[in-house]
This record gives C-alpha cells, sequence and structure tokens, in this order.
C-alpha cells in the first residue's frame, strides 16, 4: 500500500502570525509527531501571495495580508520544518485555497489503484477542506482520511462543520 501524507499551509501566519489562533498553535505537536512518525511520500502545500495580495479577489474578501512569499508569515512553523528534516518531501505553492498540480503530483508517483491518502493543516474550513475535496474529486476509489486532531479551522464551529462537510463526501475523518 502506497501512504501519501499532505501537510496543509502549516505557515508562521495560520499559526501565531496575521491569521493564528490559539486552535492553530495547539495542533502543531501533534502535526509534528504525525509527520516524524509517518512512512510513505510527503507534500507539503504553502499558501502563497504576492505583495499585490490586497488587490486580488481574496484579499479584497479578506483583507488581511498573509502568507506573503518570502516573509516569515509564508514560512513553514519552526517545529514542521524540524519534523519535515531528514525527510524527503515535495512543496507545493499555492495561491489559493485548493491546489490542482497537488493531485497531478501525487498522480506522478505511481499507480494509484493501490494507495491511501492521509491530510492535515490549516484551516480545516478552507484549504484543509478544499484540498481534502479536491483529492477525492481525482481519486474516488482512493481512502482519504483526514486527521481532525491535527487540524484547526477558522474557528472550532466553522472546523465542526467542514470536518462534516467531507464525511458526508465519503472522507474519513479520524482523530
Amino acid at each position: 500500500m502506497k501512504k501519501i501524507l499532505v501537510v496543509v499551509d502549516m505557515q508562521n501566519d495560520f499559526i501565531d502570525g496575521a491569521l493564528g489562533t490559539k486552535e492553530a498553535a495547539a495542533i502543531v505537536e501533534r502535526a509534528a509527531d504525525r509527520i516524524e512518525r509517518f512512512e510513505g511520500s510527503i507534500f507539503v502545500t504553502m499558501d502563497t501571495h504576492r505583495s499585490d495580495y490586497p488587490e486580488t479577489a481574496e484579499g479584497k474578501k479578506l483583507p488581511v495580508p498573509h502568507c506573503i512569499k518570502m516573509t516569515d508569515g509564508w514560512l513553514l512553523h519552526e517545529r514542521i520544518m524540524t519534523a519535515l528534516s531528514g525527510k524527503e518531501y515535495r512543496t507545493i505553492e499555492k495561491e489559493t485555497f485548493g491546489s490542482t498540480r497537488l493531485a497531478k503530483e501525487i498522480r506522478e508517483t505511481g499507480n494509484q489503484e493501490d494507495m491511501e491518502i492521509e491530510c492535515f493543516g490549516l484551516c480545516t474550513d478552507i484549504c484543509v477542506v478544499s484540498n481534502a475535496l479536491l483529492l477525492k474529486a481525482n481519486f474516488p476509489e482512493t481512502e482519504i482520511t483526514v486527521r481532525a486532531d491535527c487540524c484547526a479551522g477558522v474557528t472550532p464551529e466553522t472546523h465542526e462543520a467542514a470536518l462534516k462537510t467531507m464525511e458526508m463526501c465519503q472522507i474519513h475523518i479520524a482523530g
């Protein structure tokens, strides 16, 4: 069985920066532990914006500059970087919530008939749900699991709503 781990946007701005929350900070150690114990292919997504973020469609609806490329807020959290050290992983920069490139790169790793995908990260109700649903659409016969204990949403209520949405779309919720 080929195992794939997708670590979604575990970046400083979502943990203790511009859009950070206490819930996001609380999952860092569990997420890092999961990465350290994981055996398989790892993909890490990074929300990536440019300095013109306020003029973008997203920036007009969420007027909080965040994850501006090459800033401290854009970087992966230090504990996540420590967990990834010594492991092979692919980084996927994405300018929006979900990444179509993620599915393409997973497909390039080989046979999808004998594969499991596990996802976690930030924010459950925006980027995790977007990527999990895109993966399910691209790999409908693949078991996709989201680890709720390694996710945090914008609010606890929207975190729970996103988990329910993914569950309704036949994504397994664990943790």
